[in-house]
């Protein structure tokens, strides 16, 4: 299994910008897919963005056009770059890597506190 360790949380006021970071224990080249999820409060946690081995991406429809992720793998690194935060985007957020195609759990950091508020 591979370790994930998020960073890049905290607070934010309502229109800012935040990065958040996931560390990988090993290479994230090879993966299969690498996302980041989100979960507030009394909600179920939803997928906010997703990137694939190849490089396509997939965004929350909500999301698209504030939200990017990408990665840098020589630093077994995947990032999300938030923009124009809301405080409805208040949540913990996770990372998550799948190694296969046929791991369809995948590997969960311990998340990150995102609150946006004025």
């Amino acid at each position: 299994q591979v370790q994930l360790v998020e960073s890049g949380g905290g607070l934010v006021q309502p229109g800012g910008s935040l990065r958040l970071s996931c560390v990988a224990s090993r290479t994230i080249f090879s993966f299969y897919a690498m996302g980041w999820y989100r979960q507030a409060p009394g909600k179920q946690r939803e997928s906010v963005a997703r990137m694939y081995r190849g490089g396509s991406t997939n965004y929350a429809a909500a999301l698209e056009g504030r939200f990017t992720i990408s990665s840098d793998n020589a630093k077994n690194t995947v990032y999300l770059q938030m923009n124009s935060l809301k405080p409805e985007d208040t949540a913990v957020y996770y990372c998550n890597v799948r190694e296969t195609v046929l791991d369809v759990v995948g590997s969960w950091g311990q998340g990150t506190q995102v609150t946006v508020s004025s």
